[in-house]
């Protein structure tokens, strides 16, 4: 529970004062043993704790899902697989999953999404880590419109879409090969490009340092560079800066 929705519950007489107070004394994590989950990290930062679920114990993941869910009534995880998915779906059978992001989630029915970010990719083998992206910042209420196989080798399948991508609060890049959609579209755009490097290429690739670095390196201006395949990074960046774009609009209003 934010705090704002908090307060606005004490205001109408929904919550007294003694279980708000009693609500703000939490520690601000939950100490699981096992793991530590910030809980006022949305209070912080605006946006909850999510989940990175390779690697974990199915127990662990489990709980770990169970408590985020029961403290927001939603939860959204990224790196899930399939069998990850069917585990919890026993317990929560309203979960989703993707199986192309493999992001998995509990969501809140109705949820607005303000502004715009555009999420784009060279190529169709990039669509994996773009859905993360796309999928995140859509989970922290962003609209996001998908702009898919636009790469530099038909660069005018980009042209065409760039009155969709330039309408954007900011853009999102995702490529592999040399990476060049990132340095291309700074170049087009008056908004913030995040440049998401993919693995995806052939031997001299080095699975997405080439990309990386070619984004590194780019000589045009106004683009920043996530890490390889790092489509939450790159997602939650775009909520953020949508979010603000969003303020400022509304302030102008």
């Amino acid at each position: 529970m934010e705090t704002r929705e908090i307060l606005k519950k004490v205001q109408s007489g929904e919550m007294s004062l003694d279980e708000a107070e009693q609500f703000l004394r939490r520690q601000p994590f939950d100490e699981m043993g096992y793991a530590k989950l910030d809980t006022h990290r949305k209070i912080r930062s605006g946006f909850a704790e999510v989940i990175f679920c390779s690697g974990k114990a199915d127990e662990h993941l489990l709980r770990i899902f169970g408590r985020l869910y029961e403290q927001d009534e939603e939860v959204f995880g990224t790196r899930a697989s399939r069998e990850q998915y069917e585990m919890i779906l026993r317990e929560y059978p309203m979960t989703e999953y993707d199986p192309i992001s493999r992001i998995i989630k509990i969501e809140k029915e109705g949820k607005v999404r303000t502004g715009k970010a555009a999420v784009c990719t060279a190529g169709t083998a990039d669509i994996p880590v773009a859905e993360e992206a796309a999928q995140t910042a859509e989970y922290f209420g962003t609209a996001v419109e998908r702009v898919y196989d636009v790469g530099v080798s038909g660069i005018h399948r980009l042209l065409a879409n760039m009155d969709t991508i330039q309408a954007a609060n900011c853009v999102v890049a995702v490529a592999g090969m040399e990476g060049a959609l990132a340095s291309v579209l700074g170049g087009l755009v008056d908004k913030p490009v995040i440049a998401v490097p993919t693995s995806i290429g052939y031997g001299a690739s080095m699975h997405g340092l080439s990309a990386l670095l070619t984004m590194i390196n780019s000589c045009a201006n106004g683009i920043a560079v996530v890490n390889i395949d790092n489509g939450y990074g790159a997602g939650y960046l775009a909520a953020q800066i949508n979010r603000l774009a969003v303020l400022a609009d509304n302030r102008d209003a």
